[in-house]
């Protein structure tokens, strides 16, 4: 049985980013009917920052040689310490039981939200590897981030994204679901170009319901 763990991270409830990741969710449930689905909004429900007690916990891992999540408790020997890992075994036990994570995010300020980055600090421990499972990113951008774009070299959302499942989970099956220029929808500066946004907000929807009825 196949699991999808689904999550938004938009700070608006009515987003691009959760519209794509709802039709990637929509056509993976109807393609699996027997698997089970996952669903946590980032934004809604914030996921604590780390604290000091993370950090001891993450040097105990280090200390080890490398990430076990069996035996994270063992680690423990403080209050503050079993209080962090509280709030991190839900997270962790989410991810390792997904084969597919979906992620729903805008760009914030030519990088990602607060929210997803809170959840990836708190579930990446030195080597830790999620091996088979593979991550989709619908995003949504106020620009236009496409290769030969004036702001192309400023894209550190799908550039850090990438980079972070490779380096710390060795993850290299991640796919980029892109609406470009989004803010064409209420900036006068780039109504010219709503033309473009809505080819490209089509083109993402699709491909988010093709890519959620494969995967």
């Amino acid at each position: 049985m196949s699991t999808l763990l689904h999550l938004d991270a938009s700070a608006r409830r009515r987003s691009i980013s959760r519209e794509l990741s709802a039709e990637f969710a929509a056509a993976w449930r109807a393609a699996h009917p027997d698997g089970e689905y996952r669903y946590r909004d980032l934004a809604q429900r914030p996921v604590p920052f780390i604290g000091e007690a993370w950090t001891e916990l993450c040097d105990a891992v280090l200390a080890r040689g490398g990430f076990d999540p069996a035996e994270l408790d063992a680690l423990v020997t403080t209050p503050a310490q079993a209080a962090a890992l509280e709030v991190l075994r839900p997270l962790l036990d989410e991810v390792l039981a997904a084969d597919v994570i979906l992620i729903g995010t805008p760009m914030y300020n030519y990088s990602i939200p607060a929210a997803l980055k809170a959840w990836l600090d708190q579930l990446t421990f030195p080597r830790m590897s999620l091996g088979h499972r593979r991550f989709v990113v619908a995003s949504a951008r106020g620009g236009s981030y496409t290769p030969g774009a004036p702001k192309a070299a400023f894209d550190y959302q799908e550039r850090f994204l990438r980079d972070f499942f490779a380096g710390h989970f060795a993850v290299t099956d991640t796919v980029f679901v892109h609406a470009e220029l989004a803010n064409s929808r209420q900036d006068p500066a780039l109504a010219d170009r709503r033309a473009e946004h809505d080819d490209s907000y089509a083109k993402a929807l699709e491909t988010a319901r093709s890519l959620g009825g494969t995967y």
